[in-house]
């Protein structure tokens, strides 16, 4: 006899729209880095209320490069929250700098001066800021901090398409910030990430690094007549985004508003259903900004005995595919353990509930009535 349907813990809003976008970029015969790259960079530095857009294969190769960049390397050290997704530290790794993990605060998930100022030392280079979850950190606060010791602050925006920082778009002061377009984002390309910048002479070296470091991307090329000869000035990557990607994210940036607008629609529901769990906390707004929800993440009653695992495989039982909450990094095999109070406590005792456009209510209900009846 055949279980519940499966409610997932998200769905990409993707369409007939999506589909024809990278069908007409199909039938062009242009398929790889191009004139929709452009577009969806141009784009896409609007939405964020950035000066330049640079389209990567991944946020994880966006934060390579813009260490990279920064002429970050060995013997380097640089501040990473454990609590995020392990391509946050990995990315220091791949410049052969040292990820530090600092704590976050126990609210938003995110670094604060206070946090960081814990772990630096003379050797660090850099700090990656995360918007975790959609959640913006304290932009204003931790950009004085990094100032005052002359440390540059990388925003990972990977989930914060759409956040605010009070009142504009969450990165849009921010020197570097990196984005992801994957599948569990808002916004999506299936694969991809965009880099953006007030630097133009910055997001013209980034242009170039992705491309192996052309002095000439192949599209230019193929569109300026006669022969070019490009050349080669430094090492470069293959970080390229293919053109049938950005179509695609060209039609999913139009839907962006529409997209937060439900996710709020929903998270709302959430928190007044949720409410009334005693000891359930859910994420929510900073007082200096807005989410996206990206995940709507919730943390148990301190005196749930039971683990993150059971609730997630008693969801399971009712037909709801929940995941754990933020990883930390630092408890990975890849990474050595470090005290991290705070951190510890929100991985183990969260987790990350289903939250998407298409989602209904009866849906909805199904899962906060399972979660009530276990925590219960």
């Amino acid at each position: 006899m055949a279980g519940p349907a499966m409610i997932p813990v998200i769905r990409p809003w993707l369409g007939e729209e999506e589909a024809e976008a990278a069908a007409s970029v199909v039938r062009s015969g242009w398929v790889a880095q191009g004139p929709q790259v452009a577009a969806f960079e141009v784009a896409f530095a609007e939405e964020a209320g950035a000066g330049h857009g640079v389209a990567v294969s991944s946020c994880t190769t966006g934060l390579h490069l813009a260490l990279h960049l920064l002429r970050i390397g060995p013997g380097d050290e640089v501040v990473v929250p454990s609590f995020s997704f392990i391509a946050t530290a990995n990315a220091a790794r791949y410049v052969g700098a040292t990820p530090v993990f600092a704590d976050v605060d126990p609210v938003t998930g995110n670094l604060t001066p206070e946090t960081v100022n814990a772990v630096i030392t003379p050797r660090t280079a850099a700090v990656i800021g995360v918007h975790q979850g959609g959640v913006p950190f304290d932009v204003d606060a931790l950009e004085a901090f990094c100032s005052t010791k002359s440390i540059p602050l990388v925003h990972d925006s990977a989930c914060a398409a759409g956040s605010t920082y009070r009142g504009a778009p969450v990165s849009a002061r921010a020197s570097l910030a990196a984005w992801s377009f994957h599948p569990r984002k808002l916004l999506t390309t299936g694969e991809g990430g965009m880099i953006t910048t007030s630097n133009e002479q910055w997001a013209a070296r980034l242009r170039r690094l992705r491309e192996h470091g052309m002095s000439m991307s192949a599209a230019d090329r193929h569109s300026a007549g006669g022969v070019k000869i490009e050349e080669y000035d430094e090492v470069g990557f293959n970080f390229r985004m293919t053109d049938i990607q950005a179509a695609i994210g060209l039609v999913q940036l139009a839907k962006l508003p529409e997209v937060i607008a439900r996710r709020r629609e929903l998270a709302e529901r959430y928190h007044k259903l949720l409410g009334e769990i005693d000891g359930l906390t859910c994420v929510t707004d900073p007082e200096y900004g807005t989410t996206n929800y990206q995940s709507f993440w919730v943390v148990l009653p301190d005196g749930f005995e039971r683990t993150v695992v059971d609730v997630l495989s008693e969801l399971l039982l009712h037909g709801i595919s929940a995941r754990r909450g933020i990883m930390a990094s630092h408890l990975e095999p890849a990474y050595s353990w470090v005290d991290l109070p705070v951190t510890d406590h929100l991985t183990k005792r969260s987790l990350i509930l289903p939250l998407f456009h298409q989602m209904t209510e009866s849906e909805q209900d199904t899962v906060v009535t399972a979660l009530a009846e276990i925590i219960r």
